[in-house]
């Protein structure tokens, strides 16, 4: 193989520095056929008859240079030369083959720049590897974030079938620099094994190591690439002292660039403390499997463990860990939420390649019906089927190589439409591919122009290229054939019908996500996640929530302010056991619990059913109060009033003084949770963690609270962190999921369809027409109506897009099917969404159809017969 390719350098060499001197070959044998002729003339010979006789004596001087390039160059190379750039010339020189090879790039470029978005985007979270040597081997515990200290340290260095276990939590914190604001760093609290499971190695100094995570002992932290370079990128950063969330911290290490778990925003992973006692359910396990346990299949490992643990505790019935135990792949956990928005669009646009290359076959195939003529007479002359396929074959190569330049200028673009588009959260910053795309977009290219290139192929080997001249002598192009064409067609109009048909049953789905009613007003509420933090007591920490909430009422335009742990339609927060006097049948059952400040349910327009809401003279020196929904009530109090009955919760008993609404706490297609709202100046813990609301005035814009709102919590208490300022509608907006950012990326996908089976069915009938205007002029002028011509060119074209659609109708019902972790409230039956696709391809095709009809039918015959 090596020699073989020494050999194909060599030669290309040698033909490289044979074509720089070709022009001096030509001017010896120029030189010996003159040396030739004056010997002649010196013999007595005419100059006219020895010019001959030297041309004579010279031979074939055409064949001569052709054998020396021969010996030099393998003939199927020197063939493929001479066929690019005779296609090069016929593409660039030709004002009609110009148009022609102008639409195939951008149609081609359309296609390949779309789904080489989509792959690299799609690789690079889905098939390219985690930055952790030991990704394989790591499987995530279930009940995630539900995992206790004690339950850890009970089954830590024991857990059957792994190596090592480790435990962690969401835990963000603070970091405040001078006088500037308070700035909020996405963190993780671990144990000291984490960095060990994963098979990660900081760049600087070291990860966690044993005593880390034991209470009381110093605190560190281990810091990402990024967080390293802001703070200075100095070497000497290992055993400095960083304060977060007003604590120092010495730094241990730094993460090597690229480093990131559990996703790309998290920037410092700090030690957790374990507690012994500690029973507070907020954090999740991983391990890595020892060897010869493969992580997919570890059922008998687990059900040791969950036999552990149901040895050690007891669990209430709604968080039984021994319930459901099962492993999931890392990989399967991390891109769980995004796999099936990703696989949706590079099917979508993968489909929108494959019409586009339909559409280009079309055009080539055209072409080589207008061409059939000039093929024939060639072919006469002596030229190969294969010497005319090798032209057309290098005629692709040079469309898709400049499709795929043009592709990749596209795919940058289309990246970075996705990545704001799809459901990536904090992966979207990780996916731009940059010049990186290139060797897809090209790969891609190559790959669609060989099934492009199969469609003329067939069609110059199969056909009887001489009836072209028998055709010309007669009046033109040849009435028959087309039937490729026509197959195209129906193809491209299936696969428009399948993106058209997914792109309904998703936009049906959002539609029925978004007419579940949420229990809250989503119009004119702004939120400000904030964290208040630092070495502060609860009464503290409760004052400057107070303070805050104040100061933002009083900003213009702002009706009413309020504050609570856990906002509606995010889900999580806390949930606790219920206890109610005289009822022993509901021990172990708990309940959602929010704890709020007076304003809170009023600001999110929960409707009051009866009794009376948490109010400013509910304070920590009188009787504890809670409100409860509707859903508790039915639960624990069927048909009995609730108001003034005491319910018993982890800081003690409260009297119900009030019935509200349902309001959806978890995802919107979840069951109506139970719940009770109680008063924060009451509670004897404060979260640091807060969402603030400000309910705006009538006829004030939410947007323009946002920055005020910002601006009052920095001037109020320069000390907490604003996480995140945005507005209720968009909090909403996410819990309808990925499927409404799904839903607008496959109505441009159907557009874009729309729009190329447009062109494509145009395209075949302009050809159709083309192909039988003699016919019809004839007919024509013996009294056929130009009505009855373009009547027929439209049913033509009808019958074509009826059977792609019936085609694409099936394929959609079996291939929508995979869209089902999208799909809420709708079936890939879905009558709507199908009809719908079906009337907008058959609208779209007859309006595309009737432009080459109109003019087939308005076209002078004795103009079309004078031509032919």
């Amino acid at each position: 193989m090596v020699g073989r390719v020494m050999r194909l350098i060599r030669r290309l060499t040698l033909w490289v520095r044979f074509r720089s001197h070709e022009a001096d070959l030509a001017d010896e044998l120029a030189f010996h056929r003159e040396m030739i002729e004056r010997d002649l003339l010196a013999r007595g010979a005419s100059p006219a008859d020895a010019r001959d006789a030297a041309r004579r004596a010279m031979g074939n001087e055409t064949l001569a240079r052709e054998t020396a390039r021969g010996i030099i160059l393998q003939p199927w190379l020197e063939a493929l030369w001479r066929d690019g750039r005779y296609a090069l010339l016929s593409l660039t020189r030709t004002p009609g083959r110009r148009v022609y090879a102008l639409l195939a790039v951008l149609t081609l470029a359309l296609g390949v720049g779309g789904t080489a978005a989509a792959f690299s985007v799609t690789r690079k979270l889905l098939f390219d590897p985690l930055p952790y040597a030991h990704e394989r081997e790591i499987g995530v515990f279930w009940k995630k974030t539900d995992w206790r200290h004690q339950e850890f340290l009970y089954i830590r260095g024991r857990v059957p079938g792994f190596q090592q276990v480790a435990l962690y939590r969401q835990r963000d914190v603070t970091v405040r620099d001078g006088d500037a604001p308070t700035r909020l760093i996405p963190g993780i609290s671990a144990s000291v094994e984490l960095f060990d499971v994963l098979g990660a190695q900081p760049t600087l100094g070291r990860g966690f190591q044993s005593g880390d995570d034991v209470q009381g002992a110093e605190p560190v932290a281990v810091l990402s690439y990024g967080l390293w370079q802001e703070l200075g990128s100095r070497q000497a950063v290992v055993g400095t002292r960083l304060t977060l969330d007003g604590q120092p911290h010495t730094v241990v290490g730094v993460m090597p660039r690229g480093f990131w778990f559990p996703d790309p925003s998290v920037r410092v992973w700090t030690a957790e403390p374990l507690n012994p006692e500690g029973v507070s359910w907020n954090s999740t396990l991983i391990g890595r499997v020892a060897p010869g346990y493969d992580v997919h299949a570890m059922a008998a490992p687990v059900a040791r463990l969950v036999a552990m643990l149901d040895e050690r505790f007891d669990y209430p019935a709604q968080w039984d860990k021994t319930k459901g135990a099962v492993i999931t792949p890392l990989r399967d956990d991390l891109m769980r939420g995004m796999k099936p928005a990703l696989l949706a669009t590079l099917g979508a646009l993968a489909l929108v390649l494959v019409i586009a290359c339909v559409n280009v076959a079309a055009l080539m195939l055209g072409q080589v019906d207008a061409r059939r003529t000039e093929l024939a007479v060639r072919l006469a002359l002596g030229a190969t089927r294969r010497r005319l396929i090798g032209q057309q074959l290098a005629e692709v190569l040079f469309l898709a190589v400049a499709a795929g330049t043009v592709g990749t200028v596209v795919a940058m673009a289309a990246a970075g439409v996705l990545a704001r588009v799809l459901p990536l959260g904090p992966w979207s910053d990780v996916t731009t591919p940059g010049l990186a795309v290139l060797p897809s977009a090209m790969a891609i290219a190559l790959a669609a122009a060989v099934g492009v290139v199969l469609v003329p192929t067939m069609t110059l080997w199969r056909s009887d290229l001489q009836m072209a001249l028998g055709a010309g002598r007669t009046g033109g192009i040849d009435g028959r054939g087309g039937r490729l064409e026509h197959r195209l067609v129906v193809v491209e109009v299936a696969i428009a019908v399948v993106i058209a048909v997914s792109a309904g049953l998703v936009a049906r789905s959002v539609a029925n996500l978004y007419a579940i009613d949420p229990g809250v007003r989503t119009d004119g509420l702004v939120v400000a996640d904030v964290v208040v933090s630092g070495p502060m007591g609860d009464a503290e920490r409760r004052e400057s929530i107070t303070r805050l909430v104040a100061a933002l009422a009083d900003i213009p335009g702002v009706r009413t302010a309020a504050a609570t742990q856990q906002l509606p339609l995010r889900g999580g927060g806390y949930n606790l056991p219920i206890v109610i006097e005289g009822r022993s049948d509901i021990q172990g059952m708990s309940t959602e619990y929010r704890i709020v400040t007076p304003g809170y349910l009023e600001a999110l327009g929960v409707v009051l059913r009866t009794g009376r809401l948490i109010a400013e003279t509910d304070r920590r020196d009188t009787e504890r109060v809670v409100v409860i929904n509707e859903a508790l009530a039915r639960t624990f109090f069927p048909g009995i009033d609730p108001i003034g009955r005491q319910l018993g919760d982890d800081a003690g008993s409260a009297r119900v003084i009030g019935v509200v609404g349902n309001a959806v706490e978890r995802s919107l297609n979840d069951a109506t949770q139970p719940v009770r709202y109680v008063a924060l100046s009451q509670m004897p813990w404060v979260d640091a963690t807060q969402s603030l609301l400000l309910r705006a005035a009538p006829n004030v814009d939410p947007d323009g609270l946002l920055d005020l709102a910002r601006h009052r919590i920095a001037e109020i208490a320069p000390g907490v962190a604003v996480q995140e300022l945005t507005t209720m509608r968009r909090i909403h907006d996410r819990a309808v999921g990925s499927a409404r950012q799904v839903m607008v990326l496959l109505s441009l996908l159907t557009g874009l369809a729309l729009t190329l089976g447009a062109v494509g069915i145009y395209g075949v009938l302009a050809h159709f027409a083309t192909r039988h205007r003699r016919d019809w002029a004839i007919r024509s002028a013996l009294g056929l109506s130009s009505a009855r011509v373009i009547l027929h060119v439209v049913r033509h074209g009808a019958v074509l897009v009826g059977s792609g659609i019936a085609i694409g109708v099936a394929a959609a019902v079996g291939l929508t099917r995979l869209l089902s972790q999208l799909l809420y409230g709708v079936s890939s039956l879905d009558p709507v969404a199908l009809s719908g696709a079906a009337l907008a391809l058959l609208a779209v095709g007859l309006l595309a159809a009737f432009v080459p009809a109109w003019r087939a039918g308005t076209t002078d015959p004795a103009a079309v017969l004078r031509d032919q």
